[in-house]
């Protein structure tokens, strides 16, 4: 979360400055508007903390998993007649986790004394994510607080079974990229000086490739600080520059005009839009709350400015299918199923078939692309360790024919 100052106008036209806490500036201008209709001027305030500057939580630790079981768990407990208090409280004390042990006993005491379920999520368990708190929230109002549970687990249990999916893929081919770069280190600090020392001492000229292997091992030994001081400024900078707004959609442009990865983005991004507004509207939210709640969790920036528009577009009359066909990031093949959806009346439907489908599409294209990935890295790695070979097998055989 993010804090943004404000200056907006009441309805009686007095003026008013404050500051407000929100995920982006999106999200604080919405949360302004609910008690000032004109929003003058709305800028993030920024903050010197690393977590901050790099963009990311450090010591975040919760899973999808976790969620999905601290959902089933209470879903279980309350079909059996147990208050949404005390049964916060079973389900902190079996928890391993610390702190989040400790958020869910704060959470029950909040909600014993009487405070509003959600809110004191919200209050108490920073950690967890917009789609919990919203889901919980219609839950609450509803009065049906285990659908609300079941909702959320096996929305919970789809994300973590798809990202354990692709950190599986991925395993291999980051060993591969892992031994590779201990390999590179050992020869260019080890391997290669103790030969240059022999070809020194033998005499002759040495062929070019060898030259090259030799300087190329010197500037890595000479130099490996600057390379790693150079590699830090240029992570720190982009997590600086994509940031703020203009960086954030420069980055987001950049990366769905990437080849394959740029094809892997929409279709992740497809798969998050379908998963958590079926499994919002699922749980009894409007239409207009359950789009800007999916447009907090689009990890795409493009994606969400469109998600966030299309909220702006119902809240001013027009139908879920019309804001979609305007939008021109998405999908004709998603745009065409939310319209049968809507015309049949079965849009939660329709959006959870949109979401099986794109989450295999998604598969279907990282396993793709990871099976072009492997054999480019082998390949590589084969051209590497013939260019050390014959860079030093070269001058011996030049060294022999003098002789």
């Amino acid at each position: 979360m993010d804090s943004y100052k404000y200056t907006a106008q009441a309805y009686d036209g007095s003026k008013h400055k404050g500051v407000v806490e929100a995920s982006d500036q999106y999200d604080a201008i919405s949360k302004i508007k609910v008690n000032y209709p004109i929003v003058e001027t709305c800028t993030i305030i920024k903050k010197t903390k690393l977590d901050d500057i790099l963009g990311f939580e450090l010591t975040k630790s919760l899973t999808g998993q976790d969620l999905a079981l601290l959902c089933q768990q209470c879903a279980i407990i309350l079909k059996a007649g147990v208050s949404i208090g005390q049964c916060i409280t079973m389900v902190a004390e079996q928890t391993k986790k610390k702190q989040l042990k400790k958020e869910l006993t704060k959470t029950s005491e909040d909600i014993n004394q009487g405070n509003s379920i959600a809110k004191s999520f919200e209050k108490n368990c920073p950690d967890f994510p917009v789609t919990f708190f919203e889901t919980i929230r219609a839950g609450e109002v509803s009065g049906n607080l285990v659908k609300s549970f079941e909702s959320l687990e096996e929305f919970y249990l789809k994300s973590d079974k798809v990202k354990k999916k692709l950190k599986s893929a991925m395993s291999y081919p980051l060993f591969v990229l892992c031994v590779a770069i201990v390999v590179l280190i050992v020869i260019m600090a080890f391997v290669v000086p103790s030969l240059t020392e022999t070809f020194t001492n033998m005499g002759g000229e040495l062929p070019v490739i060898t030259k090259i292997l030799i300087v190329t091992s010197q500037f890595f030994q000479n130099y490996w600080f600057a390379l790693f001081i150079g590699f830090a400024i240029i992570f720190v900078a982009f997590k600086v520059i994509t940031h703020n707004e203009a960086g954030k959609l420069w980055w987001s442009r950049v990366s769905l005009k990437l080849p394959i990865l740029g094809n892997i983005q929409v279709l992740h991004a497809c798969e998050q839009f379908a998963d958590t507004l079926s499994s919002l509207l699922d749980s009894g939210i409007l239409i207009d709350k359950a789009l800007e709640t999916t447009a907090k969790v689009m990890d795409n920036y493009i994606y969400k400015r469109e998600v966030y528009a299309m909220v702006d577009k119902i809240r001013t009359g027009k139908t879920m299918v019309e804001a979609v066909n305007q939008s021109p990031y998405f999908p004709d093949i998603l745009k065409t199923m939310i319209a049968v959806g809507d015309k049949t009346g079965s849009l939660e439907t329709s959006l959870k078939t949109i979401g099986v489908y794109y989450t295999s599409e998604y598969d279907n294209a990282t396993t793709k692309a990871l099976a072009k990935l492997e054999p480019a890295m082998m390949i590589f790695l084969a051209l590497f360790a013939g260019f050390i070979v014959i860079s030093i097998y070269l001058p011996m055989f030049t060294m022999y024919d003098l002789f």
